[in-house]
């Protein structure tokens, strides 16, 4: 699989994933051949490129809730599309709220981790996709918190918006990415301000969280020079913290035309390494919502070595069960005599690492049932070996003690016990 440019796709090629319209409607099946007029339709969507098969790769299979999860990134982004150019219009986001409780629906009560794979953006669409993604995270970070219904509403609609002063934003400014100046940085602060102003004044006309609205405000102001935030209450401060965290995930690991994306794990090492700006509970609790190192992921080790995960920790994702390539040989890192001199540093570096294999997939390409047994086996042999030692060591522990404890007696002399005193007997008067 790899990604080809919008202007360098030829008929011929294969989809490497599935095209959807705007209301959901699949218009082009994986695998599917490509020709001139559904080039032109990719150049239509706005798309900076899609993914291709290679020639003579099979199609790798997609887990139903995977595919799902591409569809509804399409529509919720025309569905976010359509409120804000209505914003733009100074009119009112009529279907916001309901775009909100769709989110909610499928991702705000999930009880398992998802494959959270990213979309292709351009700077034309950047705003769409990036809000859409970040109020996904947010709605699973709520409910991973338990969170009540009124906040987690709050933060998702929040997450849809905070961005919105981006689309005034000229394009060309957009497209420098990392090469913006001082002023042009100034100028998107001041957009950033203008969407907020524009958002305000809307929020009660259409029963918008005025919460949402103190959530906005904490990020588009953080870093003005124009307005002084005051520090928000707790439950804001939380909330902020939570959309902060999502907003910097997705963007590091995110898709685009500027800068290469960043693996799950590393940027989970940055959130981690920085807990001065990123709230530690809200990064352990997005931590337990999506796949950073799943099942069948190829790693690459600080020894320089290339491994295969067979089995994710729960308690720890830094710390799975391996199999390293080179001598077929299987780690535990959650040992911490092993983890003292093996880690894991990223997902091996390939033409796409965003896509997260599930327990499904993973059947296609390896005896699941086969690696399950060789794992329970390794960790039960471990468990005997430890329990051997302990007891070991319990009854070294024990011989020293009865050692000791038969040293002391001999030496002790006895005291000789005094005589009993007869006792009086008492009257009776």
């Amino acid at each position: 699989m790899q990604f080809v440019k919008t202007n360098d796709l030829k008929p011929g090629m294969r989809l490497a994933k599935p095209i959807y319209n705007r209301m959901g409607v699949l218009l082009y099946e994986r695998d599917t051949k490509l020709t001139f007029q559904g080039i032109n339709s990719i150049e239509n969507f706005g798309l900076i490129g899609i993914f291709i098969l290679e020639p003579a790769e099979p199609l790798p299979p997609l887990s139903r809730e995977d595919l799902e999860f591409e569809q509804f990134q399409t529509i919720y982004m025309f569905k976010l599309k359509d409120n804000m150019d209505k914003l733009q219009h100074n009119l009112a986001p009529e279907t916001l709220l309901s775009l909100v409780g769709d989110i909610q629906t499928h991702y705000g009560v999930l009880d398992h981790k998802l494959n959270f794979t990213q979309t292709l953006r351009s700077s034309a669409d950047f705003v769409y996709k990036h809000s859409i993604s970040v109020a996904i995270l947010t709605a699973m970070i709520a409910n991973q918190m338990g969170l009540p219904e009124e906040d987690a509403n709050a933060v998702v609609t929040a997450a849809l918006l905070y961005d919105f002063g981006y689309l005034y934003v000229p394009q060309s400014v957009l497209d420098k990415g990392d090469d913006l100046t001082e002023s042009d940085l100034g100028f998107i602060q001041m957009n950033l301000e203008r969407g907020y102003e524009t958002i305000r004044p809307r929020y009660e006309e259409c029963d918008l969280p005025k919460t949402s609205l103190e959530i906005i405000q904490q990020i588009i102001f953080q870093n003005s020079r124009t307005l002084k935030i005051k520090e928000p209450a707790d439950n804001i401060r939380l909330l902020r913290d939570i959309l902060k965290v999502a907003d910097r995930f997705d963007r590091l690991t995110a898709m685009n035309i500027n800068n290469p994306p960043v693996s799950e794990i590393a940027a989970m090492s940055f959130l981690r390494q920085h807990s001065d700006v990123y709230n530690p509970l809200v990064v352990n609790a997005l931590a337990e919502c999506i796949h950073i190192l799943p099942t069948g992921a190829c790693v690459d080790l600080s020894d320089g070595e290339k491994a295969l995960v067979l089995q994710e920790n729960a308690a720890d994702f830094t710390h799975p069960m391996v199999l390293k390539f080179s001598n077929n040989v299987i780690y535990d890192l959650s040992d911490p005599i092993i983890s003292k001199s093996l880690r894991i540093v990223d997902i091996m570096k390939t033409m796409d690492n965003r896509i997260a294999i599930d327990e499904e997939t993973l059947k296609h390409f390896v005896a699941d049932r086969y690696i399950q047994e060789t794992a329970d086996r390794f960790r039960k042999k471990k468990l005997e070996i430890a329990q051997r030692k302990q007891q070991e060591l319990q009854q070294q522990t024990m011989d020293t003690l009865l050692a000791d404890t038969s040293f002391l007696a001999n030496d002790v002399e006895e005291e000789p016990v005094p005589p009993k005193k007869p006792r009086k007997r008492m009257k009776l008067i």
